[in-house]
């Protein structure tokens, strides 16, 4: 029997002439960018380094858009952002030994925030590989291993032809439910050498649905159909599914109230009558939540900061629905649902009987009241006008990306709709580099970036890309002379802080060394100047010296 497929793989008498006679001056790099364009990819972000330079001099012979940083952490986060706002995999090329170790804690970020970055680095020739010690430059024992506890997946390349099918299987992997980034390494002889393989065309990389098991949506259904008092946690996977609309449709048809995750941002309308929005770290959420009968997860593993650092215990009955098969009840009992969210949602929302429930409104105001009450009693007027004039100075579409510091931590439970920040592995210096990520998938929007004096430092040398490549990125600078939330920290624990203070540059005169335009602005001037900012093209630096202060923890005690 023929099938379809069958003949879409044969190929025609063009295709055939064209694998016979492929163009000359080609290398496995050119493998590479051709496999990757094959793939679907349009932008390339990375650094160039010795073993690398047969994938970069691919580059000038294809249509791949480079954007390429300063530093190997902060392209990291570029690509880690461009994954973030497109949905699509983010190519991040890297250089053997220092160079692809420095990307290590991005992708460590990407795997906690299921960001499909398919990063692809060198390797010392083929002849050197195998442990032993031949003193090539950059060389480790065991590159892979550094990046096997990261990343998804690992994918390795010892000859030309293997080029192709270890990119598509890592594309794959990276794409399969939950995203996340993967690791693909080349030795630099097959780099490169040149080629006589065909040029790469279309490659196969599509992948498999994550369905839920039938049996067990039913169960979830039944139970939220007959529930007293449900509730809804949503998670970043809502989020990366798409699954917002389906998430809306079944909170509506079983009234049942919704909390987003720090991670979650945007997974619910703000506003919406049954939307406790992302108050996670407040006592009053988590007595709700823990007084819900049924308790419906949705694309969360309930991790420290979606739980109020663990001191969530739910006392009903728990639903989860996970992509990640190792995040399933691995903090609470539940009915585990290993699938999509998209897809698990839509079974729910297709089965479950409606349930009316006119007082769920009135529970949810209640406690939102109650929380804007606990935070109105600590005097934080300054943090929250501080929040509102950013909030109210950033076009509609425009995204934002936040580094770790007290205005991030603000937003995390204050900030309507979507954010991204670092909050999954929690490293400094994302902000910036996540920022120009997003501006080089879309250069006609502007983006916000916002960061601490402290997380700055860690991305400064990002003002020349920005500058270099033109891109529409405000950087909002609040400068409080250290690591304000260490600070805080530590003068709660012990009395006084250490090692917090820090020395720093003048901001705005460093950013204009690189000729990015800068202001230093107050808390009354905030608004106009970072809507100044937005309005104008390229990259500016606003700077916003100010001793902000975090609202009350209420997980400890």
């Amino acid at each position: 029997m023929t099938h379809d497929h069958d003949l879409e793989l044969t190929p025609t008498p063009a295709q055939i002439a064209a694998a016979l006679n492929p163009p000359a001056g080609r290398n496995g790099g050119d493998l590479v960018v051709e496999t990757l364009h094959g793939l679907g990819a349009a932008t390339v972000f990375g650094l160039p380094g010795q073993h690398a330079l047969g994938m970069f001099d691919a580059l000038r012979r294809s249509s791949l858009r480079y954007v390429g940083l300063r530093v190997e952490n902060n392209a990291g986060f570029a690509a880690d952002a461009y994954g973030r706002v497109t949905g699509e995999v983010a190519p991040l090329l890297l250089s053997t030994g220092p160079g692809s170790l420095m990307s290590l804690a991005a992708l460590q970020e990407a795997a906690a925030a299921s960001a499909p970055v398919l990063a692809i680095g060198s390797q010392i020739p083929v002849a050197g590989l195998g442990g032993g010690r031949h003193g090539y430059l950059h060389e480790l024992r065991d590159q892979q291993a550094s990046f096997r506890d990261v990343v998804k997946s690992v994918h390795t390349v010892r000859t030309q032809s293997q080029i192709p099918s270890a990119i598509a299987a890592a594309w794959e992997s990276a794409l399969s439910a939950p995203h996340g980034p993967v690791w693909v390494e080349i030795p630099q002889d097959v780099l490169l050498a040149e080629t006589t393989l065909p040029v790469v065309t279309a490659v196969d990389a599509t992948p498999h649905d994550l369905v839920p098991r039938p049996e067990l949506t039913a169960v979830a259904a039944d139970l939220l159909a007959r529930a007293e008092r449900p509730a809804i946690i949503a998670g970043g996977g809502v989020v990366r599914a798409d699954a917002t609309g389906k998430l809306r449709a079944l909170a509506e048809r079983v009234n049942a109230p919704v909390v987003s995750t720090f991670g979650g941002k945007g997974a619910f309308p703000w506003e919406h009558p049954l939307s406790l929005q992302s108050w996670m770290e407040d006592q009053h959420t988590t007595d709700f939540l823990e007084d819900a009968d049924v308790l419906l997860v949705v694309g969360s593993g309930l991790g420290e900061l979606s739980s109020n650092y663990h001191t969530f215990t739910p006392r009903g009955r728990v639903i989860q629905i996970e992509a990640d098969a190792g995040k399933l009840e691995s903090n609470h009992p539940a009915l585990g649902i290993h699938a999509d969210a998209r897809l698990a949602l839509q079974a729910l929302v297709e089965t479950v009987a409606e349930r009316p429930d006119d007082e769920a409104p009135a529970r949810v105001a209640a406690v939102l009241k109650a929380v804007r009450e606990r935070i109105d009693a600590q005097e934080l007027t300054l943090e929250q006008g501080v929040l509102a004039s950013v909030r109210d100075a950033l076009p509609a579409a425009s995204p934002s990306f936040w580094d770790m510091t007290i205005l991030a931590y603000w937003a995390w439970s204050a900030w309507p709709g979507i954010m991204h920040s670092a909050q999954g592995a929690g490293g400094l210096g994302y902000g910036f580099p996540a920022a120009i990520g997003a501006a080089a998938a879309d250069p006609t929007t502007p983006v916000l970036a916002v960061s601490g004096d402290g997380g700055a430092m860690y991305s400064i040398a990002e003002l020349a890309t920005a500058k270099q490549y033109d891109l529409n990125v405000t950087w909002l600078i609040v400068d409080d002379g250290g690591y304000g939330i260490l600070r805080e920290y530590m003068t709660d624990a012990f009395g006084e802080a250490t090692a917090t203070e820090l020395a720093r540059p003048d901001f705005v005169a460093l950013a204009e060394s690189f000729g990015v335009p800068g202001v230093r602005t107050t808390p009354e001037t905030l608004r106009a100047d970072l809507a100044e900012a937005f309005a104008a093209p390229g990259p500016r630096v606003v700077v916003l010296p100010a001793l902000l202060r975090m609202f009350a923890p209420t997980h400890l005690g």
